[in-house]
């Protein structure tokens, strides 16, 4: 039985639970005990939501959840509950809602007040020990006075409102930074879905204007501070609109993402430097995110010794200390030699170019400094966005091992995390989380199209996997799959990775057109907000070749926008006309 005037998170199977098992707040995991608990002590739960490698998460923890003054007002007069977003996206989504709508922005750590029956009742971000006691008291007196009149949250889905294809690229157009590349002009995440999109779109289009917003964006996420230029991989986000200082955090869903945007770049753009980014993006994988068994790692931490950037950051001395004289003019020539974080360097380039035995040489050197912390949870969505991406690589790029990668992915989720006919969404070494949600199914189904393409064998699991993804919608699309928290609609925002909507719509499309079902043509919905979705309504719109053919044909003499599927005829469908025809150089020759 659990005892809740303790801390439990030691029993916790989330690293970022975990780091708060020493706390002297008397921690619980979200369950249905503890829910039930709150009701029989008429107390408000305070939960607390946040992931491992979150800087301010750790700020938080430091200065209120160590303080005893804080804990024991929680300790007294709350049930306080510990939630990885990263293992609770249900959750996370919930309040994560409630926060925006109430405030007008959003952020972790998320924290809420909530009454024992799971009314918010106020949320909030970082706040200091004392800020935090007077919402605490102001959360409780309006509970005593307002208590039988505080009104459930409910997740309103928007109406999804239709836009016309001119109208999506136009407003792409105008959020596009032409002087920096991204979009919008404060601080720049990855825009990974909108250049999935427009990669597709300038493939058929070869509108100049879409090309420079790829290529802008594509050559500044690679130059400036968003890319770890000597291990390859590329960090969270910058805060500033330059790309110049990153938010320090490496996700596991960045790195897939950001390989696949390459990958498809060096195909549908032909510049030789993003393949080599898409090689040191796997780089960056097999060293860092590799768990030894072929499946990764979800985060890697952005404070170092609770110091922000610590591992990454320079000074001239120690760049002169590992670099000769003769070097030090050609690194000089490529990258910026001025301090930009609070008195070091951050390594930033002038141009897109590579030093790889000076660049190796200074990673050989860092590697012996205190590395961040890892997350080691293994979290099914995000490995098999990794597997599509290393699938792509080998495709688009002609990185050979990115098939065999991809292959042992799927084989190992299949064998860890889908089991009894259940998709689990994390592990940790053994233990399992067992809540299941659409992430997860309609990940694993997109998979399993992309690795079916290359040899047919997969027929059966994208049938099987079809059907449970279908379990998530009737009228519509809903998240999650829990005993302890109800069903709430999908999300649907493709930022930062794909939504699941997004998701489950498009491994839908790609498993009715490998199982040669009928499909119906699509709506583009709301420009970077929607632009994974906008991929898989461009798609329904005839925009891709579908291939069929009784061998496989080489990727590289097909176009980007192409699918492949094995059949006795030769044969390319493109918008609304399929055409026969007497060999595969006759179609390739044809198509190209």
């Amino acid at each position: 039985m659990t005892d809740f005037r303790r801390n439990s998170l030691d029993k916790a199977t989330s690293p970022y639970l975990q780091q708060h098992k020493q706390n002297p707040v008397w921690w619980q995991e979200w369950s249905a005990d503890a829910l039930s608990y709150a009701k029989s002590e008429k107390k408000l739960l305070f939960v607390s939501v946040g992931y491992a490698t979150c800087h301010w998460c750790h700020v938080m923890a430091s200065d209120c959840f160590e303080d005893e003054n804080v804990a024991k007002t929680l300790n007294k007069d709350f049930v306080s509950i510990k939630i990885d977003r990263e293992q609770r996206p249900d959750i996370d989504h919930f309040l994560m809602s409630f926060l925006v709508k109430s405030t007008g922005q959003g952020g972790w750590p998320l924290n809420a007040v909530l009454t024992p029956d799971l009314k918010p009742i106020t949320a909030f971000t970082y706040l200091p020990p004392a800020a935090l006691l007077d919402v605490l008291q102001q959360a409780e007196n309006h509970y005593r006075e307002n208590k039988d009149r505080i009104a459930p949250f409910t997740l309103i889905v928007s109406k999804d409102e239709s836009t016309e294809e001119e109208v999506l690229i136009d407003k792409i157009l105008s959020s596009f930074d032409a002087t920096y590349g991204g979009f919008g002009f404060s601080q720049k995440f990855p825009p990974h879905n909108t250049l999935l999109f427009l990669l597709s779109y300038y493939e058929k289009t070869k509108l100049k204007t879409v090309r420079k917003i790829l290529e802008k964006t594509l050559d500044a996420m690679a130059t400036r501070g968003l890319h770890d230029h000597l291990q390859g991989g590329f960090f969270r986000y910058c805060t500033d609109a330059e790309w110049t200082i990153p938010h320090f955090e490496k996700m596991l869903y960045d790195q897939a993402l950001c390989l696949w945007s390459y990958s498809a770049a060096y195909k549908v753009l032909g510049k030789e430097e993003y393949k080599f980014i898409a090689e040191r993006i796997i780089k960056c994988l097999e060293e860092t995110f590799d768990n030894g068994e072929g499946l990764f790692y979800s985060a890697h931490d952005a404070d170092t010794e609770h110091e922000e950037g610590k591992t990454y950051l320079w000074t001239k001395e120690e760049l002169e200390k590992i670099i000769d004289r003769i070097e030090m003019e050609s690194f000089k020539d490529l990258y910026l030699m001025e301090e930009n974080f609070e008195g070091k360097m951050h390594l930033i380039k002038k141009r897109l170019s590579f030093l790889p035995q000076t660049e190796e040489r200074l990673l050989q050197a860092r590697k012996k400094r205190k590395q961040p912390f890892t997350d080691r949870k293994i979290i099914t969505s995000w490995n098999c966005l990794a597997g599509i991406a290393l699938l792509l690589a080998h495709r688009y790029a002609g990185i050979i091992k990115g098939k065999e990668k991809a292959e042992r992915i799927f084989e190992k989720i299949m064998e860890r995390h889908y089991l009894d006919e259940k998709l689990m969404h994390s592990s940790l070494d053994e233990r399992k989380q067992n809540e299941e949600f659409l992430e997860d199914y309609a990940s694993l189904l997109l998979f399993a199209t992309y690795l079916h393409e290359e040899d047919a064998s997969r027929e059966d699991i994208i049938k099987k996997l079809l059907k449970k993804t279908m379990e998530f919608k009737n009228s519509r699309w809903i998240e999650n799959k829990t005993r302890d928290f109800s069903a709430i609609p999908a999300r649907t925002l493709d930022h930062p990775v794909p939504s699941s909507v997004s998701l489950a719509e498009l491994a839908l499309l790609r498993a009715k057109i490998i199982l040669r079902e009928s499909y119906a043509q699509e709506e583009y919905r709301h420009s970077l907000e929607r632009d994974f979705y906008n991929l898989f309504a461009f798609i329904t719109r005839g925009n891709f070749h579908i291939i069929e053919s009784p061998e496989k044909i080489e990727w590289f003499l097909l176009p980007y926008n192409a699918m492949q599927l094995r059949g006795e005829k030769m044969q390319d469908c493109f918008g609304t006309t399929c055409k026969i025809f007497r060999s595969e150089e006759e179609l390739v020759g044809a198509i190209q």
